[in-house]
C-alpha cells in the first residue's frame, strides 16, 4: 500500500513535470491530505497521554486562582476604603464635639478668671471702705456725660441713695486712695461727677512732703497730666519727681490729705513768679469702675456703719 502511494505520488510528480495542469492539482490535494493526517495523529497522541491534561488543568487552576485573588484584593480594598471613610466621618464628628467642649471650658475659665479678679477688686474696695472716716456711699461708674460739657462721668447712685450736690468722690485703685472729683448734678437714680482732670475744677492742694500749697487744675483730657500752679519759686530745689500732691482742705470743698497725684515735671517760666508743676493723677480713669461718695468727717469712735 505504502509502495503504491509513493508510486502514485511519483507518477503524479513525473506527470506534473511533464506539464499537465490536472495532474498538478491532484498532487497538491494529496499533499494537503498528508499534512492534515500528520497533524491529527500528533494531536491524538498528545491527548492520549496524561501530561497534557495535567498541564491544562494546572493552567486553568492558575488562571482561576489569579482571577479569584484579584477579586479578593479588589473587594478588600473597597471594604477598607468604606471603613476608612466611615472612620474619618466619625473622627470629624468627635473632633467637632471636642472643639465645642474646649470652647465651653475656655468660656468657663474666662468666667472664673473674671470672677476672681472681681473678688479681688471688691475686697480692695471693702478694705478701703472700712478705713474711711467719712459717711460714704458706694457707687459704680455707669457712663459718661453724653454732652461732654464737663468731661463728666455718670455714677449709678442719685438722690434716692442720699447723694447730694458737691459730695466728694474718691476711689481705691492699686492699693491707693485717691481723689476722683465731685458731684455736680443729681438725678433720682444717677448723678454726674466732675473729674479732677476737668478744666473747670480747681482744687486747693499741697505737696505732701514740703507742704507748699497751690491750685491743681486739669486740661479736660484724662490722658493729659494735671497742672499745679502758684507754687513759690523758692520751693524749686525742695521738690522732687514722684512727690505726692494731696488736697489741702482749704476752702472747705475737698477734705484735707486726699491723694491727687505725683509730681511728673517741674517748670519755672521766666515771666512767672511761681512754679508750674505737672502732676500725674493716681487714678487711671480708663480703668475706674467703683467709687465712694464722702460727705463729712466722722469721729473714729462713733461706730457709724455704711448706709
Amino acid at each position: 500500500m505504502r509502495q503504491g502511494f509513493f508510486n502514485e505520488f511519483n507518477s503524479g510528480a513525473l506527470f506534473q513535470k511533464g506539464g499537465g495542469k490536472s495532474h498538478g492539482t491532484v498532487l497538491n490535494s494529496s499533499f494537503y491530505v498528508f499534512v492534515s493526517l500528520v497533524i491529527i495523529s500528533i494531536l491524538l497522541l498528545m491527548f492520549s497521554g496524561g501530561n497534557f491534561i495535567f498541564h491544562f488543568k494546572n493552567a486553568g487552576l492558575s488562571l482561576f486562582s489569579g482571577v479569584r485573588g484579584s477579586l479578593y484584593e479588589m473587594s478588600s480594598f473597597v471594604s477598607r476604603t468604606v471603613l476608612s471613610v466611615k472612620e474619618l466621618a466619625d473622627l470629624r464628628k468627635e473632633y467637632a464635639e471636642l472643639i465645642k467642649r474646649l470652647e465651653r471650658y475656655e468660656e468657663l475659665e474666662r468666667s472664673n478668671a473674671e470672677i476672681y479678679q472681681e473678688n479681688i477688686r471688691l475686697r480692695e474696695q471693702l478694705g478701703f471702705a472700712q478705713t474711711l472716716r467719712y459717711k460714704r456711699i458706694p457707687a459704680q461708674i455707669s457712663g459718661r456725660d453724653p454732652n461732654n460739657l464737663f468731661s463728666a462721668v455718670v455714677i449709678n447712685k442719685g438722690s434716692f441713695a442720699g447723694v447730694t450736690r458737691d459730695m466728694i468722690v474718691v476711689a481705691w485703685q492699686d492699693g491707693t486712695q485717691a481723689l476722683v472729683g465731685k458731684v455736680i448734678q443729681i438725678g433720682a437714680l444717677e448723678s454726674l461727677v466732675m473729674p479732677i482732670f476737668d478744666n473747670n475744677l480747681h482744687i486747693s492742694s499741697r505737696l505732701s512732703v514740703t507742704r507748699y500749697e497751690g491750685i491743681v487744675e486739669g486740661h479736660g483730657n484724662q490722658e493729659s497730666p494735671l497742672l499745679m500752679r502758684f507754687v513759690p519759686k523758692r520751693a524749686r530745689d525742695e521738690i522732687n519727681i514722684g512727690d505726692i500732691v494731696v488736697s489741702s482742705g482749704m476752702g472747705g470743698v475737698f477734705p484735707a490729705e486726699i491723694n491727687i497725684g505725683r509730681v511728673n515735671g517741674i517748670f519755672s517760666p521766666e515771666y512767672e513768679t511761681t512754679l508750674e508743676i505737672e502732676v500725674m493723677p493716681m487714678i487711671d480713669f480708663s480703668r475706674l469702675e467703683y467709687v465712694y461718695l464722702i460727705e463729712r468727717e466722722i469721729p473714729a469712735d462713733t461706730g457709724l456703719t455704711d448706709d
